[in-house]
């Protein structure tokens, strides 16, 4: 924590949901700590600077939350608030995600010119950077592989005005992110995960400090959600073993059922050719495994292949996508 014990200084990047995500933090720890001081410390990440050029390309979702971490590691910041489907898969040394609130809906939303994606005529444009999300666009359920779809990069509010623009005739964006801005309106379908599996861990937010800083994480203590946290750490387990980054797509999603945890997760090809799914069930307490489990079938099965047609010896290991 800061030298002053009664402020804490959060990192956060400067986009209209990354700061309504801290300041949401900042409200929250201000509302459980009466005389505590919440100051945001804006960073610019690689991932803010770099706009045409495909996250796959230059790292991966790693570059939205690298400057931030380093401000922490440094001890310019106290906190950092993150989009936790940014936050790679094995954190830096010395740093913890001390809190995960409960999250926001985890699932994908169409916001569309034409209403629904099966509105969508024959070779209408359809937004999205994220292969993930493309490749079940264009296969698992949704199958829509006569529709085009197009890269599309920047914050929320960039991504909107494109399809305003008419640039594209659809955008798939988080359901979370839009609700988040009060943008629940521009919603015209929302994709569960029969239509759509998530990223690891989207709708959630993660909270990250230094190790050794026991006084911020007693602080955020009171933010955590620990039925979002079982699930998050399923997710993130199952991403682990089969490499985290965004060359590859892979999704996962887990449901909490009292004691019980369900998990679902896929590896594709970014074309939706070819799909390998499969889910696994049991104890909640025992996310970390399952999430493990679940890979060592998925790789069984045949993921094993697809991610070694697709991931460069190069390359950052493969991961959900923005």
């Amino acid at each position: 924590m800061s030298t002053h014990e009664s402020r804490v200084v959060i990192g956060t990047r400067g986009s209209a949901l990354a700061l309504w995500q801290a300041r949401h933090v900042g409200a929250r720890l201000e509302a459980g700590h009466p005389g505590l001081e919440v100051a945001l410390e804006v960073i610019k990440t690689s991932g803010d600077k770099i706009l045409d050029v495909p996250l796959a390309k230059i790292g991966g979702k790693g570059l939205f939350v690298k400057e931030i971490e380093d401000a922490l590691r440094e001890r310019r910041v106290d906190l950092a608030v993150h989009s936790m489907k940014d936050v790679p898969a094995v954190l830096p040394e010395g740093l913890v995600i001390a809190a995960i609130p409960e999250r926001e809906e985890p699932w994908d939303a169409v916001v569309s010119r034409r209403g629904r994606l099966d509105a969508l005529p024959p070779g209408a444009v359809v937004g999205t950077s994220s292969l993930r999300r493309a490749s079940q666009l264009r296969g698992f359920y949704l199958g829509r592989r006569d529709l085009v779809v197009e890269p599309l990069r920047g914050n929320v509010d960039t991504r909107l005005r494109k399809l305003d623009e008419g640039r594209y005739d659809a955008i798939l964006l988080a359901a979370a992110g839009l609700k988040r801005l009060g943008l629940e309106h521009r919603i015209t379908e929302v994709l569960t995960s029969e239509q759509m599996v998530p990223a690891i861990a989207q709708g959630a937010l993660g909270i990250e400090a230094r190790a050794d800083d026991t006084a911020t994480r007693d602080l955020v203590r009171v933010l955590h959600h620990e039925p979002t946290a079982r699930c998050v750490t399923a997710e993130r387990a199952f991403l682990r073993r089969l490499g985290g980054g965004c060359q590859v797509p892979i999704a996962g999603h887990a449901v909490l059922d009292g004691d019980d945890l369900e998990l679902e997760g896929l590896v594709a090809t970014p074309d939706g050719v070819r799909v390998v799914f499969e889910h696994v069930t049991g104890k909640a307490a025992d996310g970390e495994a399952l999430g493990i489990a679940l890979a060592e079938t998925l790789l069984g099965s045949g993921a094993d292949e697809i991610l070694a047609s697709l991931q460069a010896p190069s390359e950052e290991p493969p991961g959900g996508g923005p």
